[in-house]
């Protein structure tokens, strides 16, 4: 009788994939890394391999984000430069003094730490926590689909061995799916100039930071003084991070909204099964064709387009508003048109690395109702002022709606009204205050003021009493009856 556990098909599954990322088969690695839009150099196709028997052994149904935030971190690293002392000390004074400019013009709250200069592997690192956030939903759905798919397509012989192997797909699958994340995070650190740069707010509320190297290479054939471009980025970004400080509720609000579309997301299993049946290692192309276009995600449901126009007209209210108290804000400086139109058209291009999270994650980031929204924000600043305008961030219920982006006349209209019209609510409160008394004087309905209140009603007591102690010819009791 032999001591050794019994081996089942989880454990023989598990063998299988390891001998196969061990090398254990004719199948070139570096196609499929290059097929999951993954670097194929043979550096990183064999930490790839080690990650993966790492997650073969694994137990546990959970994916392992920390691959993606080395994935991340090592493509920033790879491209980073050393800082220039200059440089950093210009960024440093253009904070400063950007966060007085705002002061001019804006009513929302002061950050209580200071601005960070971080490099493109620090951006990374800091903002993976939020990235994963938003990718989880779809990473699940992956590994639910490719699990289903591998069980329905395998051959009867195979049942038994993949009867056991949901959690180590799910391991595997999760793991690839988070280096592809970490490798799309790493090329946007190569790309944004700070923290608030998506539009999104992937760092803390009370942190604002950019990337010094990333201005540099965002001011390079502007034919714009560094200075300015610099003291303008960190007025951007001051203000949008002052912004998510000032509305405590907004990113919460938001990365719910974004979680919310993303768990929508399902993986076009009849694609998927038909890449399984096809597929060819020696020519991974489809596969990563396939990938590369988002072919496996479906069209959106109703449900997700409706959750995909709130977060619209809300990336659209908050990039709105930082484009108009931006240009409020650096009015002094001679280029600061110049380089908003430069923010403006880069933003519409979007980048490589931003096509790729769309691609992943089946979400584009770019707010397409930008112009439209900045226009509304400037005609409330015309009409109301700047401190009127901020305070419509205090609460979700009063923020503007797409339909006030599409009317901006009718939203100043609102907030111009000299007294807000008598609703039902206030005609609710009006009848309760009519039903239980209040200590206000009221008309008679000759025009005479009356007693309210407790006045009222010890003058109608008084008023039973006299009359309880008069008889029916009006004399009082006691008194002699008149004749009949």
């Amino acid at each position: 009788m032999t001591d050794e556990p019994q081996r089942g098909p989880e454990d023989e599954f598990r063998e299988m994939l390891r001998q196969f990322l061990a090398g254990g088969s004719d199948i070139d690695p570096s196609k499929l890394a290059g097929a999951a839009g993954l670097p194929s150099d043979p550096a990183f196709v064999a930490r790839l391999m080690s990650q993966l028997q790492d997650a073969v052994s694994r137990s546990g149904d959970g994916i392992d984000w920390s691959v993606a935030t080395q994935q991340a971190t090592a493509v920033g690293t790879a491209s980073a430069v050393a800082a220039d002392p200059t440089a950093t000390a210009a960024l440093e004074q253009a904070f400063t003094l950007a966060a007085l400019w705002l002061d001019e013009v804006t009513y929302v709250a002061e950050l209580t730490v200071p601005p960070k200069l971080v490099s493109r592997a620090e951006w990374a690192r800091l903002t993976m926590p939020v990235w994963t956030q938003l990718a989880e939903p779809v990473a699940e759905s992956i590994a639910d689909s490719l699990t289903r798919v591998l069980s329905e397509q395998a051959p009867d012989e195979m049942q038994s061995l993949l009867a056991g192997a949901g959690q180590v797909m799910r391991s595997v699958g999760g793991t690839l799916f988070a280096l592809q994340l970490g490798q799309v995070v790493g090329q946007l650190s190569t790309e944004v100039v700070s923290g608030g740069d998506v539009g999104i707010p992937l760092l803390d509320d009370q942190q604002a930071a950019i990337v010094p190297q990333n201005v540099d290479a965002f001011g390079e054939g502007l034919d714009i003084e560094r200075d300015q471009v610099q003291l303008y980025l960190a007025v951007r970004e001051l203000a949008h991070a002052r912004l998510f400080r000032h509305a405590r509720w907004l990113r919460l609000h938001l990365i719910s909204s974004i979680r919310e579309f993303a768990q929508g997301i399902r993986i076009d299993t009849s694609r998927l099964e038909e890449l399984a049946v096809d597929f060819d290692p020696e020519s991974p192309e489809q596969l990563q064709d396939a990938l590369a276009s988002g072919a496996l995600i479906p069209p959106k449901t109703d449900e997700q387009l409706a959750a995909l126009a709130r977060l619209e007209t809300t990336l659209a209210l908050i990039e709105g508003w930082v484009d108009v108290v931006t240009a409020e804000a650096t009015a002094r400086l001679p280029k600061a048109g110049a380089i908003a139109e430069t923010v403006r058209r880069r933003r519409a291009a979007g980048g490589p690395a931003e096509s790729a999270f769309s691609t992943l994650v089946g979400l584009e980031l770019r707010p397409r109702r930008l112009r439209e929204a900045a226009a509304m924000w400037s005609a409330v600043s015309a009409a109301v002022g700047a401190e009127q305008r901020d305070a419509l961030w205090a609460h979700p219920d009063i923020v503007p709606t797409d339909a006030d982006i599409d009317d901006p006349q009718a939203l100043v209209a609102r907030l111009t009204a000299s007294e807000p019209a008598f609703d039902d609510v206030d005609q609710a409160i009006a009848d309760l205050l009519a039903d239980t008394g209040d200590d206000r004087p009221r008309e008679s309905t000759d025009g005479s003021a009356v007693e309210s209140g407790a006045d009222a009603a010890d003058a109608t007591d008084a008023d039973a009493d006299v009359e309880t102690d008069r008889d029916d010819d009006g004399s009082p009791d006691g008194g002699p009856s008149p004749a009949r």
